[in-house]
């Protein structure tokens, strides 16, 4: 398909800076199979669950993936900035660079400044360039390994805030905080599941209490998620693989809600490509570990999701074309131009959205 047809007009002033507080205050657009949409709040999510449901969550948690620091050169040095992106082993990660032309395979680069941390060793933490690839692509190894380079990045690094807030506000000490779930647990992601950001305990109680129960699955977000598709057509675009997991029990509890009439509501786009990853043709989930790069466009049919909450995304974005995809891009692209009209914040601190699945043609 033609990527502009995923096209659309965002005023800046739209883009939200920080989340809503509390966070189940932000605004919820209820967006129906057919029919008119609703303006809710996400507190108002109890009242769109079904007994029954299944409602899937992304437990993955942010590291802070970004970086400073500098290369030195003889007598000189030069200040870099390193995102990192995707672990390889116990001491390496590939990361993406600014500037990176300069770097060489061999280099010493030097992250942090001094800290009274001791999980910060002498204040700082080296690392050997490895490889580069395109794009900027870098591989550092660094002299720390396994738990103690964990406690490092998490001693120098900062917060990785979507380019979008970046460029218009320095990070704050709240993002650490701010841009995190209430279920986050497994590091090793470098953006946020944003849906998830919205959930509360007040909104868990309220989940409960509409009879539905909550499973959880992993799926470390990379810096692609933000990537528009560069392309004029869906077919030329690559995505970028991810590592995730749906263990046996949660597996096995899903196709119990499903087979007792129960939906699968698929909290953000992560929870939705994985479990549309872990499934068979039928529809029947199964036990998934590994990388999924699946790129889901209008056209693909859905095995394992019956409803989807998600937030407001980018234009051109794969994100918005597998919204599209569930929703019918017509259908998705009209609800956002409501949501711009009514005053709705977008994107990873923004507002959300409940789908429904288009109504078949």
């Amino acid at each position: 398909m033609r990527v502009d047809l995923f096209d659309y007009a965002l005023p800046p002033e739209r883009i939200a800076l920080a989340p809503a507080e509390p966070r189940d205050s932000a605004r919820l657009l209820h967006v129906p199979a057919c029919g008119g949409f609703a303006d809710l709040t996400v507190g108002d999510l109890p009242t769109l669950i079904l007994p029954g449901d299944a409602l899937v969550v992304n437990d993955t948690r942010v590291i802070p993936a970004r970086l400073d620091g500098y290369r030195a050169r003889g007598e000189t040095s030069a200040r870099i900035e390193a995102m990192l992106v995707k672990r390889l082993d116990d001491s390496r990660w590939r990361a993406l660079v600014r500037p990176a032309k300069k770097l060489k395979i061999g280099e010493r680069v030097r992250f942090g400044e001094a800290s009274d941390s001791a999980a910060c060793l002498l204040g700082a933490l080296d690392a050997t360039v490895e490889a580069k690839g395109e794009g900027g692509e870098t591989t550092f190894a660094f002299d720390l390994a396994g738990a103690a380079l964990d406690e490092a990045i998490e001693c120098i690094g900062e917060t990785p805030l979507p380019p979008y807030v970046a460029a218009r506000r320095a990070p704050e000490t709240a993002d650490r905080a701010d841009y995190q779930t209430m279920f986050a647990a497994e590091p090793g992601a470098v953006a946020a599941p944003t849906a998830g950001l919205h959930f509360t305990p007040a909104l868990m109680r309220g989940v409960a209490e509409a009879g539905a129960q909550v499973h959880r699955l992993t799926l470390h977000v990379g810096a692609g998620t933000f990537l528009p598709v560069k392309g004029v057509d869906t077919g030329s675009h690559r995505m970028h693989a991810e590592w995730g997991r749906l263990d046996a029990s949660a597996a096995q509890a899903l196709n119990a809600a499903r087979a007792a009439g129960g939906r699968i509501v698929a909290i953000g786009t992560t929870s939705l490509r994985l479990l549309e990853s872990a499934a068979s043709a039928d529809g029947r989930l199964r036990p998934f570990e590994g990388e999924t790069d699946i790129f889901i466009t209008p056209g693909y049919r859905f095995r394992a999701v019956d409803a989807l909450f998600t937030n407001f995304h980018l234009p051109r974005s794969t994100l918005l074309m597998l919204v599209s995809a569930f929703a019918g891009r017509e259908r998705v692209l009209s609800a956002y131009a409501h949501a711009i009209g009514a005053g709705y914040r977008f994107y990873s601190y923004g507002d959300a959205c409940f789908f429904e699945p288009a109504a078949p043609a």
